[in-house]
């Protein structure tokens, strides 16, 4: 068997730069054990998979895997699916997808870049104490989301280029993002994002933790448009807008391989 695999760097203006995922389209599903064999395979922070969705509420189904388990959302991975598809829906230049469990999910062109339509998962106030100290630092205001997202919101940016987690800690806590952030100095927040139970250490730019911290940022500075960078080693640029119960998180992506797998 040979599957198409593209290799994409989402938020990104520039190979190697912003977060990297490998997106498989499909002719229709395999094995669950198979998908994340390739995933693991790939060893990127999350291969997306795709399928024609047969019930006409989207143009594909779409679902995740990091190398270690299957996701509830990604955000990048979701982007470089529209980057790799949106060739095929020309007159619309618009991409729908049908997801388990984030919903329905659109990318669509956007001048030079692409604009990506998410939930809006406003988090709210709880206490992360075994998180904090995971990260060893000390809060302004911790958030929580049920789908598992912890959002650390801390004095400045400096402090947050600066966090160096226990990762091992944070994994302890099971299939957790956290999103380390604050006022930026230059975009509106800056984030940092860990997600050690799903494998990853630290994610190089998130687009699902923005479905997060962008409602909270938009409520503290009384504004629907945000600029975001995550400061990661990588680095990425992204934009937030506010559109009721959606996020629109907006970026570029560039292709960097494109080959097949022989399974």
């Amino acid at each position: 068997m040979e599957l198409r695999l593209v290799q994409v760097d989402a938020f990104a203006d520039r190979p190697f730069t912003g977060n990297p995922a490998a997106v498989m389209p499909l002719a229709e599903w395999l094995p669950d054990e198979t998908l994340q064999a390739i995933a693991l395979e790939n060893n990127l922070s999350e291969t997306a998979f795709t399928i024609p969705d047969a019930t006409g509420e989207a143009d594909y189904e779409l679902r995740w895997f990091t190398p270690a388990t299957e996701v509830v959302l990604c955000g990048h991975a979701t982007l470089a699916s529209g980057h790799v598809l949106i060739d095929t829906a020309r007159e619309t230049g618009r991409i729908r997808f049908r997801t388990r469990r984030a919903g329905l999910l659109e990318v669509a062109r956007d001048g030079d870049r692409y604009a990506m339509s998410l939930p809006n998962w406003k988090p709210e106030p709880k206490p992360l104490h075994a998180i904090l100290e995971a990260l060893g630092i000390e809060a302004v205001e911790t958030l929580w989301h049920p789908q598992r997202y912890g959002l650390v919101v801390v004095e400045s940016e400096d402090i947050v280029r600066a966090v160096d987690p226990d990762i091992t800690a944070l994994a302890a806590e099971g299939d957790v993002l956290t999103i380390v952030t604050a006022r930026g100095r230059d975009t509106d927040f800056v984030s940092r994002v860990f997600a050690a139970g799903a494998g990853i250490g630290e994610d190089p730019v998130t687009g699902s933790a923005h479905a997060v911290a962008a409602p909270y940022w938009a409520e503290k500075l009384g504004k629907n448009d945000l600029t975001a960078y995550q400061a990661s080693k990588r680095g990425g640029r992204l934009t937030c807008r506010i559109e009721g119960d959606r996020v629109i998180v907006g970026g570029q992506c560039v292709t960097v391989i494109e080959g097949v797998m022989q399974l």
